[in-house]
């Protein structure tokens, strides 16, 4: 089969579409084979073929946590998928399972969801860990509410654009850090309330005007930097404050600690990085539910560009360009 190997850690010229053994059948007791039709691509994927995957001594390496695709073989104990059910998952890419850079990979049946019927592969393959990643930031970590007021920076990216459907599907109100208007139309038409040019306005008060000098319920930082610390005091007394990125050691906490807030980690790649199952089912569980809001038309995936496999490196230096709105997709 085709797949595309990360050689060596570097720049993105390290991607190399190569011929190599399909993992086919027999698959494990409980595996599902699939032939892959697009993966997703991730800032997580472009990290880690800069610096080295987690697991250095399995080289080479293929990317990409994001799949789509259909059934093509299953495990003499696979209970609940069949051969030809289209599937989107969040799996492998890590440097140990394989990735989906590639036509074919495998994986557990409890990791695994039915894709939502009124999408492509392409929107499928672009959900998973954005979805999984803003789920459990919101729902899990931040505890959201209905009638919430909620700040989420980056609305326009990966993340951020899910977020502002599921906080608003929850019932709260979002307002929402963006770069430039056409980013600021773009949030605006998927349900956010307050678009924030942030390069123009200072986030901190536009969010306290708008909350009547309160500050927000919960702020989600998916930026990472000085972004998480300069969003303290945006955050209501007692309030939630929920981020992506690993805090810089040199964060300056007094404020939260003043305002007694609640500090949220989200990681949504523990569950595979520890093996922990339940974790990683429960992970399943939420595309399973998001799979419904999708054929509803109640959360949409903004797809801005489709690449063939070949173009993983392209897909890449587009990400590191930091400039793009929704996700980047390969397509095959």
């Amino acid at each position: 089969m085709k797949a595309v190997l990360m050689t060596a850690p570097g720049n993105p010229e390290v991607l190399q579409l190569q011929d190599v053994t399909n993992p086919g059948v027999p698959v494990g007791e409980t595996e599902l084979l699939i032939h892959l039709r697009a993966a997703g691509v991730n800032p997580i994927d472009t990290k880690l073929r800069k610096r080295g995957t987690f697991y250095p001594d399995q080289m080479p390496a293929v990317l990409g946590c994001d799949g789509a695709g259909v059934v093509e073989a299953v495990g003499a104990g696979v209970k609940n998928f069949s051969v030809g059910d289209e599937v989107y998952f969040c799996n492998g890419g890590l440097g140990g399972h394989q990735g989906n850079y590639a036509e074919y990979t495998t994986i557990d049946e409890r990791f695994a969801a039915h894709k939502p019927k009124s999408v492509s592969f392409a929107v499928a393959a672009a959900a998973p860990l954005v979805l999984i990643t803003a789920w459990e930031a919101l729902y899990e970590r931040g505890r959201l509410e209905p009638g919430d007021r909620v700040l989420i920076h980056a609305g326009a990216g990966g993340v951020g654009h899910v977020a502002i459907q599921l906080a608003k599907l929850k019932g709260a109100d979002v307002c929402t850090t963006v770069s430039s208007q056409e980013k600021a139309d773009f949030v605006k038409q998927i349900g956010a309330d307050y678009p924030i040019f942030y390069k123009k306005t200072d986030f901190v008060q536009a969010a306290l005007d708008w909350t009547g000098g309160e500050g927000v319920d919960l702020a989600f930082d998916t930026v990472g930097g000085e972004t998480f610390h300069q969003t303290f005091p945006a955050v209501r007394m007692y309030g939630d404050i929920v981020t992506i990125l690993e805090p810089n050691a040199n964060t300056v906490w007094r404020t939260a600690r003043n305002r007694n807030l609640r500090i949220g980690l989200e990681l949504m790649l523990t569950p595979m990085l520890q093996g922990m199952v339940e974790a990683q089912h429960h992970q399943a569980e939420i595309l399973a539910e998001c799979a419904k809001y999708i054929d509803a038309g109640k959360l949409k995936i903004h797809v801005s560009h489709e690449l063939p496999l070949a173009s993983a490196a392209k897909a890449h230096q587009l990400i590191e360009s930091g400039s793009t709105t929704g996700k980047i997709v390969l397509v095959f």
